[in-house]
């Protein structure tokens, strides 16, 4: 089998699509949470003013997203027909909320009745929260396996049979990552006031998190045992829920000390983290069949041919660094705090 520095090409593949959906769950993620706090603050400057936090960026983080899917179809096609068709309902409900959450950042300051801004607040609100429960009902799923047959077809009957105790819970600690991640991100933005509200709506953040993080891990520990494998066989690897623990442990101590920009960078790192996790946890698998291991959905057995995925290394060399630096001047053109006058953004 061809390699590239030691590596075959569906590896490589594996880590250019596992590196492109860390990057957005870190961008994104701080969006959705900023969303999910947006109905705990009471006036409507507040409102704007944690919307303004994020209108600039959010549009750009959404092309990791799409770039992620793009070369997820495009290196393991198997997998991605396997995945939609599973998990049909839960994809579609994703794509509904994250265009009302979209229409909602837009619409919402086109009229001045009160009424129109509050219903544009719910379903902004409402929508990321759901977004980032619904990413992790997917990961769940994908952790915990589903059933499949030779083919790798789907055949499960269940219409919320994606709905188990482990991706809800996985959902869960999902939504109260990005709420922490978002609140720091608000924090970095904002002032006076709303600042000192945000200050506490992070402790509660923290604590949501850490809590659902530890009832996630006991679950899985005890109940979802081929999770454990790789770190049982390769205790070397040990050092990563290690270095997790160590980047969580370092938020609440950044953040006492208002340190809230170091404070983002273990947040950021904590998801990515939790992310190199999955990947132990899944390589060499895309995805378990629970009902018989045969089945299983492999990097190997799932991914294009070798020269597709050569050809398509070639346009991530390049694509890569250039969405790398498009993020780079948008988060820098729009860095500090948010100011509302007639100059605002």
């Amino acid at each position: 089998m061809d390699t590239l520095f030691g590596l075959d090409y569906p590896t490589w593949w594996f880590l250019v699509v596992g590196g492109l959906f860390s990057g957005y769950a870190i961008l994104d993620g701080f969006d959705f949470g900023a969303g999910a706090w947006h109905l705990f603050f009471k006036k409507n400057k507040s409102r704007e003013t944690a919307l303004k936090a994020i209108d600039p960026t959010w549009h750009g983080n959404e092309v990791w997203l799409v770039i992620g899917g793009g070369t997820l179809f495009a290196g393991f096609p198997v997998f991605y027909g396997t995945l939609f068709s599973a998990m049909y309902t839960p994809f579609i409900l994703f794509l509904l909320f994250i265009i009302f959450r979209g229409i909602s950042i837009k619409f919402r300051n086109m009229e001045e009745m009160p009424w129109w801004r509050k219903m544009w607040d719910w379903s902004y609100s409402i929508s990321s929260i759901m977004l980032a429960f619904l990413l992790g009902v997917v990961l769940g799923n994908i952790l915990n396996g589903m059933p499949l047959d030779e083919n790798f077809e789907y055949t499960g009957r269940g219409f919320f049979e994606f709905l188990n105790p482990f991706s809800i819970l996985v959902g869960i600690t999902s939504l109260a990552l990005f709420m922490m991640h978002g609140a720091i991100y608000l924090l970095l933005k904002t002032e006076g006031s709303l600042y000192k509200r945000i200050q506490i709506f992070l402790k509660i953040g923290m604590l949501f998190f850490i809590t659902s993080y530890i009832v996630t891990t006991a679950y899985g520990i005890f109940n979802l045992n081929h999770l454990l494998e790789v770190f049982t066989d390769h205790k070397v690897l040990l050092i990563v829920p290690f270095l997790v623990f160590l980047s969580i442990a370092n938020v609440p101590r950044l953040a006492s000390k208002r340190k809230y920009g170091w404070a983002f960078v273990f947040t950021s790192l904590t998801i990515a983290l939790l992310l190199v996790i999955v990947a132990f946890e899944l390589y060499p698998r895309l995805l378990l069949s629970n009902s018989n291991i045969e089945n299983s959905i492999t990097i190997y057995n799932a991914a294009a041919s070798t020269k597709t995925l050569k050809i398509m290394m070639g346009f991530v060399a390049v694509g890569g660094p250039l969405v790398l630096f498009y993020s780079y001047v948008v988060y820098r053109t729009f860095w500090g705090k948010v100011k509302m006058d007639s100059d605002s953004y």
